[in-house]
């Protein structure tokens, strides 16, 4: 799956992303609202989640996507299927912040898991410090459903998030 806009594409990952990655996900600010992203982020790390993402052939029509801008990795999105719904997720490089550009990724990704796969219903999880993220969902018409305490688990700590859902 590719998917174009005026100001990013979303496409699958390539070998070729890796100095990219390193460089743009290794910040502390990124990685402390992701549960499975470490900091430092090293080469390692990188290595395992290409060939994870590389080798990944989703039958359910769910993607993990880079999203690119000028040719430079700068994030990354997903879109996990379970059944009629799909958890949805994404990052950005600290540059991009405040451009509305997750907002427009979280805006393509919805639009993929209604149209094309068909979905009911999307959900995304929050840590709840991330206002930010909060908000590219609630700007897309998101609704918060409620808190899920210690549901996700990061550095032998637990953590509350936010439950947003979208439905069709």
């Amino acid at each position: 799956m590719i998917i174009k806009t005026k100001r990013f594409v979303l496409r699958p990952y390539k070998k070729s992303d890796k100095a990219d990655l390193i460089k743009n996900i290794n910040d502390k600010d990124i990685a402390r609202f992701m549960s499975k992203v470490p900091h430092p982020y090293r080469h390692k790390d990188a290595d395992i989640f290409l060939k994870k993402a590389l080798n990944k052939k989703r039958k359910d029509g769910g993607s993990n996507l880079a999203i690119e801008i000028d040719g430079e990795l700068v994030g990354g999105c997903k879109v996990h299927r379970d059944g009629h719904q799909a958890e949805i997720g994404y990052w950005l490089a600290k540059k991009h912040w405040g451009k509305g550009i997750a907002t427009e990724v979280a805006k393509e990704l919805a639009k993929y898991g209604f149209g094309k796969m068909k979905l009911k219903r999307l959900t995304a999880k929050v840590f709840l410090p991330n206002k930010a993220s909060a908000r590219v969902l609630e700007k897309n018409g998101f609704k918060l459903e409620g808190i899920l305490k210690k549901d996700l688990a990061k550095g032998g700590k637990y953590y509350d998030v936010y439950l947003f859902a979208r439905v069709k």
